[in-house]
């Protein structure tokens, strides 16, 4: 297969993803992109927790994501590459060319950001950095569930 979905959601590894999009899409893996993630054995343990034993658990950072997400793509498996914040899946988009959409799945409300959605708070700059992505060619949309429309990025950002 390859990979079926890239989303951002800062809740990274939660039920939401293992058994919403997870079982909707069969993943066989999902790989978790975050640099410090990745260099903690323990937080790697905790997220590992939530996953099936079926599912292939990864975590790379964005320099190692970006070499893999090609393999990735090669798979046999279907799979699902997180992150938790925009930052993130830009560079993770800047570094590896072949990321060509994404999906805003859970940006919650934190102090200086404002509701987009009921799923989706960003700031200004953080709506604009998701147009910045757009405007190189990706497909930015949101979508919360896989039973969900998604919601095109001109009417969250």
């Amino acid at each position: 297969m390859s990979v079926a979905l890239f989303r951002i959601d800062d809740r990274l590894i939660h039920g939401q993803v293992v058994v919403g999009w997870g079982q909707s899409l069969k993943a066989g893996f999902i790989a978790l992109v975050d640099d410090v993630i990745r260099a903690s054995d323990w937080e790697q343990e905790l997220y590992r927790m939530g996953v099936p034993a079926s599912v292939d658990v990864r975590f790379a950072s964005v320099a190692e994501a970006a070499a893999q997400v090609g393999a990735w793509e090669a798979e046999p498996r279907t799979g699902i590459v997180l992150v938790g914040d925009i930052a993130t899946m830009a560079a993770l988009c800047a570094a590896a060319p072949s990321v060509r959409r994404v999906n805003v799945g859970g940006v919650h409300f934190r102090p200086g950001r404002t509701e987009r959605l009921r799923f989706v708070y960003l700031t200004d700059e953080e709506a604009a950095a998701l147009r910045a992505l757009a405007a190189t060619g990706v497909s930015v949309t949101a979508q919360d569930v896989p039973t969900a429309a998604p919601v095109p990025l001109e009417v969250f950002a």
